[in-house]
């Protein structure tokens, strides 16, 4: 079994599934039924920087909508600002229906920023 050392990227990975769970409201027994894993074992994941096999990352990143580049591909994700970072993972977490005011929010302040460019795009 890897260390968190011995795997660049994976740094957050045990924080990020626990927080995922936690914003999905799943218990720590549901999330490990969903991965087909121990609860136990969960927990060792979460709290103690236990790294998983291949097969048990995949499902925890998909079951927990967490991104993949960040533990496959950490180097995109460090040349980004740890904020973006947040925000990006809270809005993969986001239900579907307010994708829409968040939208709207972000076309917002990319206005805000950039106001000529609405007028020469013609975006709305």
């Amino acid at each position: 079994m890897a260390n968190i050392k011995d795997c660049p990227g994976f740094e957050t990975f045990g924080a990020d599934v626990k927080a995922a769970r936690k914003v999905k409201q799943l218990s720590r027994k549901t999330l490990a039924e969903q991965v087909n894993i121990d609860w136990r074992y969960l927990a060792n994941i979460e709290n103690d920087g236990t790294i998983p096999s291949l097969p048990v990352i995949i499902q925890l990143i998909k079951e927990c909508g967490l991104p993949v580049e960040r533990y496959f591909n950490p180097e995109i994700m460090r040349e980004e600002s740890p904020q973006r970072q947040r925000v990006s993972h809270k809005l993969k977490l986001c239900p579907e229906q307010y994708l829409p005011i968040i939208e709207g929010a972000i076309d917002g302040a990319i206005q805000i920023q950039n106001p000529k460019k609405k007028n020469e795009t013609g975006d709305v």
